[in-house]
């Protein structure tokens, strides 16, 4: 940090002392800084409008998954480009509620999706249950994924 505190002094020095040659200097810099900025936010609203491409469904499902994991996951691609890597937190609301009744610890389950999912191709698993707040059984409550990170192949 005190190198960057540095660094800003003696260029607020040499513009001072040499506005005609570092003021050329500076807006370049800002210029590129600024080229660099659009490109990485362009790239990333990219990936969040591919990520909202994705039909991603959870169900409580029992009698169709194991018992250890009793979660039931279809996922879409519905995006034009293959994906390649997706993660994602999983969230449980009681009907008519706002409240994430996960509770949220460090041994929780990581969630991730299928290493290549085509465009138009769907995949399908079973995922094992959140830790959830005592009180509350699964099949009273609505699953959703939540944050979703993911990349997409070029």
């Amino acid at each position: 940090m005190i190198i960057s505190v540095l660094l800003i002094l003696a260029w607020l020095v040499l513009l001072l002392k040499y506005p005609l040659k570092a003021l050329p200097v500076s807006l370049g810099a800002l210029l590129g800084l600024g080229l660099i900025a659009a490109w990485v936010l362009w790239q990333e609203h990219r990936e969040t409008s591919r990520l909202a491409h994705l039909e991603l469904e959870l169900l409580y499902a029992p009698a169709h998954c194991p018992a250890a994991r009793p979660l039931s996951l279809k996922l879409l691609n519905q995006s034009e480009r293959p994906l390649q890597d997706l993660r994602w937190e999983i969230a449980a609301y009681a009907p008519g509620s706002a409240l994430n009744l996960v509770q949220s610890n460090y041994d929780a389950p990581r969630y991730r999706g299928p290493g290549d999912l085509l465009p138009g191709k769907h995949w399908q698993t079973c995922l094992p249950l959140p830790p959830l707040r005592p009180g509350y059984r699964p099949e009273t409550l609505e699953f959703r994924a939540e944050r979703l990170q993911g990349h997409f192949k070029p």
